[in-house]
């Protein structure tokens, strides 16, 4: 039985697959649970694996798309950047790490802000961008939360914030902190102007975003096994010495705990939200 492993051409040996195409990368995905799905496929189901339902960690170009009817939004603030303003180092300037991160993410912070529809309702929506150094909070993210705010008083709009975020950034030490009690403040006085502050909590939201304004929301809702906390469990482990129960935090545990109102697959996000501001704001 001959097996046509090999083809000899002239001088040569190449193989039988030699017709073959390399896949393009990107073009598949995998999820930790082993499950295969094309791209577009992943994409067209709003990066939720069919199979497992594992959500794909995306970022605010996806979620605008997913949320704003036919990708239809205006960039709010896009003029507000990052800067090294303690001239801080750690393995490297904290300026040659913004102009990296920039440079690759083609972003300017770890949030963007966007005014548009949601199912024909009028809204703004802020998203937070893991990719860029975590989706870490600092003076920036808390200024364009500040902006938003206002935006969403003066033209008197529903707000919402898509966080995923490892939490403050430590390269601007103070000034990330400052920020907690600054976007506080500015919902507060989005709730005493009688507008609806959506908040959706994604895989990881942890640190001073939960400590603050992830948790404060009138409607938090949460992707399905997103992780959610202040500190990691490793560290709440050593703390206390004793075993964590199973799931904790996930978003099923703080649910159960009464700290998250709603579990949303991302297929169903635009729609629940839409639902959510019709019934409550009109």
């Amino acid at each position: 039985m001959a097996f046509d492993w090999f083809k000899r051409k002239a001088k040569n040996i190449t193989t039988s697959t030699e017709d073959k195409k390399d896949v393009p990368k990107g073009l598949w995905h995998q999820t930790p649970t082993g499950k295969i799905i094309e791209h577009e496929e992943l994409k067209a189901n709003n990066y939720v694996s069919p199979e497992d339902g594992f959500h794909v960690r995306i970022g605010s170009k996806e979620f605008f798309s997913i949320l704003f009817d036919d990708n239809n939004y205006t960039e709010l603030h896009a003029e507000v950047e990052s800067v090294d303003m303690l001239n801080f180092k750690d393995t490297k300037s904290y300026t040659d790490r913004l102009k990296e991160v920039k440079a690759k993410t083609k972003l300017t912070d770890s949030i963007r802000n966007g005014v548009g529809k949601v199912n024909g309702t009028e809204m703004v929506i802020s998203c937070m961008d893991f990719a860029f150094i975590g989706g870490s909070l600092g003076s920036v993210m808390g200024e364009k939360i500040r902006r938003a705010v206002d935006y969403c008083i003066e033209n008197r709009l529903p707000y919402m914030i898509i966080c995923q975020s490892g939490g403050a950034r430590m390269q601007e030490a103070t000034y990330s902190l400052m920020q907690l009690a600054k976007v506080q403040a500015k919902l507060a006085q989005l709730s005493e102007a009688g507008l609806l502050y959506i908040a959706y909590l994604c895989d990881p939201t942890f640190g001073g975003i939960t400590a603050s304004f992830a948790m404060t929301a009138d409607i938090i809702m949460a992707e399905p096994g997103a992780l959610i906390g202040f500190a990691g469990p490793r560290v709440i482990r050593e703390t206390i010495g004793k075993d964590l129960p199973e799931g904790f935090q996930t978003s099923e545990f703080l649910q159960e705990k009464g700290f998250v109102d709603f579990i949303v697959k991302r297929t169903e996000i635009k729609e629940k939200v839409s639902k959510t501001v019709n019934l409550l704001v009109h």
